[in-house]
């Protein structure tokens, strides 16, 4: 399973948020939604994010990088049931971190989904492409 492709749904009034439908059939088992780096969300199978929890669990509660990294996460974590039609609720305070309105980047990087500010995301591709064509080492063995 995995996830591809940028798509510009949608917020309605409500909050909610028309998934591409290229995405619906895999996060039929539900999904969490949390703060992402880079001031984006991001949306995580729930599989995948109960594999992060087990990951997370096995950090020793005496390093802070480890406590502050999993408090923030899980506090702004919102467990989600896809409805009918594939909208999920973006909570107000996620779609303040995101600084989401109406207009918003969807985004596969494969096994997530990342939720983006158009203008952020823009930006952020924009830093991005020089460096990424200017890669000439191996940033994946193999690849």
């Amino acid at each position: 399973m995995f996830f591809m492709g940028t798509y510009t749904p949608k917020l309605d009034d409500k909050g909610r948020l028309f998934l591409p439908a290229k995405f619906r059939d895999q996060l039929t088992e539900g999904l969490v939604v949390t703060r992402g780096q880079e001031f984006c969300l991001t949306v995580w199978p729930m599989a995948d994010f109960m594999d992060l929890t087990r990951r997370a669990q096995e950090a020793p509660v005496t390093v802070k990088g480890a406590r502050d990294y999993t408090r923030f996460l899980f506090a702004g974590a919102s467990e989600e049931m896809p409805d009918k039609q594939g909208r999920i609720t973006i909570t107000p305070m996620l779609r303040e971190y995101a600084s989401l309105e109406r207009d918003v980047v969807v985004i596969g990087v494969m096994n997530r989904i990342e939720i983006w500010d158009p203008a952020r995301w823009a930006q952020y591709s924009a830093e991005q492409e020089t460096k990424f064509s200017e890669l000439s080492e191996e940033v994946f063995p193999g690849v």
